[in-house]
C-alpha cells in the first residue's frame, strides 16, 4: 500500500505480509518548557504507546532544553538536539525503537530549527525523519523576515531530501509549521498566499498530509489564540509512493488541556508493506 492511494483488496496470505503499526511517530510543540515542566513532558512521552519516535519543536535554546533531552535519554530514548548558538528555539528528534543516525540537512537559515535523522527499526526497516519548527510572524521590527527566509530554505530542502536520505527511503516530515492549510476552518485573514503556498509545497514535493489522509473533512485544531480561535499548526507528512502508509493519525489534546504545553500533540501509526514473495 502506498501513501495516498486506495488500498487494494488483499488475500489472507497477503495481509500477513503487513506489519500493523510497526512504528508510532509523534510530534509536539513543547512551548519552551522549563526544566521542571520538561521533566513532566518526558515522563508523559515515556508512558505513551504512540511515541516510539518523536519530533519536538520549540525546545528551549538554553539549559532547560538540554535538560529535556537528558530526561528523555533517562527514559530510554536516543536523542538528537542541535545547538542553537543562542537563545533561539530548537527541534529535538528521538527514538526508543532501534537506532538514530543524525543526517545533516544544511538548511540555509536558522538550521537548528530543522533536524534530520535515519531511524533504523530492529525488523530491518529504515525511516528518514525531519523535524521542522517554522518561526512565527515575529515582532513588528522583523515581521515575517525570519518566517519567509526559513520557509524558503525549507522548500529548497524538500527538493533535496531524496539525495539526503536516498530515493528509496520513506521520509516523514513532522513539526509546527506555523501556517495553515488552504481552506482552514475558521479562516484567519492574517495569513497570506505565500504562507498557504508553503503548505502546498509539501504536496508538490511528493508528501502526503497524514492527518488529512484519515480526516479529509474534520476541522480540528492544535493551538488556540487569545480569542479562543483554533489553528491547525502541527503536521505530519510522509513521502507518497513509498512502501509505507499510516493506519491512523490523531491529535492528542490532553497534552494541551492538562497544561503540559499550549499545543496538542499529533501521532501517526506507520505501517511498512513487506514483500509477499
Amino acid at each position: 500500500m502506498i501513501v495516498g492511494e486506495t488500498p487494494p483488496e488483499r488475500s489472507p496470505e497477503a495481509a500477513l505480509a503487513v506489519e500493523r503499526a510497526a512504528l508510532r511517530v509523534l510530534t509536539w510543540n513543547v512551548q519552551h518548557a522549563s526544566a521542571a515542566r520538561g521533566l513532566r513532558q518526558a515522563a508523559w512521552l515515556a508512558e505513551r504507546p504512540d511515541a516510539d519516535v518523536i519530533a519536538l519543536t520549540e525546545v528551549a535554546g538554553g539549559a532547560s532544553g538540554d535538560s529535556l533531552a537528558q530526561s528523555l535519554s533517562a527514559h530510554g530514548y536516543r536523542v538528537h538536539l542541535p545547538v542553537s548558538g543562542g537563545r533561539d528555539y530548537r527541534v529535538l528528534l528521538a527514538t526508543r525503537v532501534g537506532e538514530l543516525q543524525v543526517m545533516p540537512l544544511n538548511v540555509a537559515h536558522l538550521p537548528h530549527r530543522a533536524a534530520g535523522a535515519i531511524i533504523s527499526h530492529p525488523a530491518g526497516w529504515r525511516l528518514g525523519l525531519v523535524g521542522l519548527y517554522v518561526p512565527s510572524r515575529g515582532p513588528r521590527t522583523r515581521r515575517n523576515l525570519d518566517k519567509r527566509a526559513f520557509q524558503d530554505a525549507t522548500s529548497a530542502l524538500l527538493s533535496r531530501l531524496p539525495t539526503v536520505f536516498s530515493n528509496d527511503l520513506p521520509v516523514v516530515v513532522a513539526g509546527d509549521l506555523n501556517v495553515l492549510e488552504p481552506g482552514h476552518q475558521p479562516h484567519h485573514s492574517v495569513f497570506g498566499k505565500w504562507e498557504y503556498d508553503f503548505y502546498r509545497n509539501f504536496a508538490s514535493a511528493g508528501y502526503t498530509d497524514l492527518y488529512r489522509m484519515h480526516q479529509p473533512e474534520r476541522a480540528e485544531h492544535s493551538w488556540f489564540g487569545r480569542s479562543g480561535a483554533g489553528y491547525r499548526f502541527d503536521h505530519l507528512f510522509c513521502t507518497t509512493g513509498r512502501p509505507l502508509t499510516a493506519s491512523g493519525c490523531r491529535y492528542i489534546h490532553d497534552a494541551r488541556t492538562d497544561g503540559l504545553s499550549d499545543h496538542s500533540a499529533l501521532s501517526a501509526d506507520l505501517i511498512w508493506v513487506a514483500p509477499t514473495t
